[in-house]
């Protein structure tokens, strides 16, 4: 069985780890797969490209960034992501497309594939699965919907551009993919049950065969370490209560939750449950280390961490790790965070819950309640047993996103979809 994998990027953002993993684990089982991306960014000579000459690639990087200028012209400055199809690649004429016998679309925005892109696809006759790693795929052009439902009609009056109308560009762009999923109607993989209850929910692929399987992650580096040795290694004070948490970029910022965070820890500071000499906060993932809130509690900013063992080893040192994400898929950083044994306090949203289990391996927040969250918090730093929370989080993820786990049930969808089109295609003859 040949498996080709399609995305934007090779690893650069969630998604693109996502579909990574899912390879090797696939690979492991004994599955002929492989990555394409549109913009390769490292040297994995594994992962082929649609840009591979120098000046392929610089156009295909002017692509993107004229696409996301066109994108910002129309849409209204706020943060949260919203992407118009402007340019594109016809994958349908690839090579390894035409050589594989399962095509599984992941992220394939920023100039990859339009929705006339995807329905070219249909030319090769091939079972298409497409694992959703956002809600893009089924609006009209945002990736985050938060309490919008415009997309379980036809999208229009989108709340995030300047210019809004019933038949405005959302209800173009929606108008686009419908015509489009009439030539090409994917197998959706939805990594959470929230996913597959929104993609169900939506007029343009509610009735797409939808199927709940979850991402997975390199279980052998995404380990415990012994807290102490790992406090020491990281350079963190063996006696603090050590509070880790994931890409925050701005006080304001809408999608990740800052400002919860930040209100959390000072209702904790303020009402005397915690001391500000006894914790530390430790955050990843923050590009700018000049634009960072300014948190009640000494925090310390490390940046970008590109290496898994690395990061792996900040995990194990941490106590607990937080992300008040306001809409989350199926959130990687939780995912590896559990791995490494360390519970998660977190909102209840999105694909969280089927992750985290309330106080059991870490603390479901009550959503968008900074008091809430500040007792999650609390509820870690005073819970009797922290060895017995850690063991519980890592067991979560070895019973249910291991790699083999998942790839066994990527493996006996792509027979099952094969199954089907050998029939129709018996028929038809």
């Amino acid at each position: 069985m040949r498996v080709a994998h399609l995305n934007a990027y090779d690893g650069n953002g969630g998604a693109g780890r996502a579909c990574l993993r899912l390879n090797e684990a696939l690979r492991s089982e004994g599955i002929d797969s492989e990555v394409l991306v549109n913009y390769k960014f490292g040297k994995d000579p594994g992962i082929k490209s649609f840009s591979n000459s120098f000046f392929s690639k610089a156009f295909t990087a002017f692509c993107i960034l004229t696409e996301r200028f066109i994108t910002s012209f129309f849409s209204k400055k706020v943060k949260v992501p919203f992407s118009v199809p402007v340019w594109g690649k016809n994958a349908a004429a690839n090579k390894e497309l035409s050589n594989a016998d399962v095509i599984h679309l992941h992220w394939v925005n920023h100039a990859f594939l339009r929705p006339r892109d995807v329905a070219k696809l249909a030319q090769l006759n091939k079972p298409v699965v497409w694992t959703f790693h956002d809600s893009n795929a089924f609006t009209g052009g945002c990736h985050v919907r938060y309490s919008c439902e415009h997309f379980e009609n036809e999208c229009g009056m989108c709340p995030l551009l300047k210019r809004s109308s019933p038949g405005d560009l959302s209800h173009r762009i929606w108008k686009a993919k419908e015509d489009a999923y009439k030539k090409v109607l994917p197998s959706v993989i939805a990594p959470s049950t929230w996913m597959a209850a929104s993609v169900k929910r939506s007029k343009l692929l509610g009735n797409a065969g939808i199927q709940v399987i979850p991402n997975t992650l390199d279980t052998s580096t995404f380990k415990p370490l012994d807290k102490s040795e790992a406090k020491r290694r990281a350079g963190l004070s063996a006696g603090k209560f050590i509070m880790l948490s994931g890409f925050m970029p701005s006080r304001k910022d809408l999608h990740k939750g800052t400002p919860y965070l930040l209100e959390s820890l000072q209702l904790l500071v303020d009402g005397g449950r915690i001391d500000p000499e006894n914790v530390e906060l430790v955050v990843f993932g923050n590009r700018d280390e000049k634009n960072v809130p300014d948190f009640p509690v000494k925090a310390t900013f490390l940046g970008t961490i590109s290496d898994d063992e690395q990061l792996a080893m900040f995990y194990s040192a941490a106590d607990v790790f937080l992300t008040p994400s306001l809409e989350d898929n199926l959130p990687n950083t939780v995912m590896e965070s559990l791995a490494c044994g360390t519970p998660v306090v977190a909102f209840t949203t999105g694909g969280i819950p089927d992750m985290v289990r309330h106080k059991e391996n870490g603390y479901l927040a009550e959503y968008r309640s900074s008091a809430s969250f500040a007792q999650g918090i609390e509820w870690v730093l005073s819970f009797g047993d922290r060895e017995m929370l850690n063991r519980s989080a890592r067991r979560t993820v070895e019973e249910n996103f291991s790699e083999r786990v998942i790839a066994e049930q990527h493996i006996a969808l792509y027979k099952k979809l094969l199954n089907n089109t050998d029939v129709i295609q018996a028929d038809e003859e």
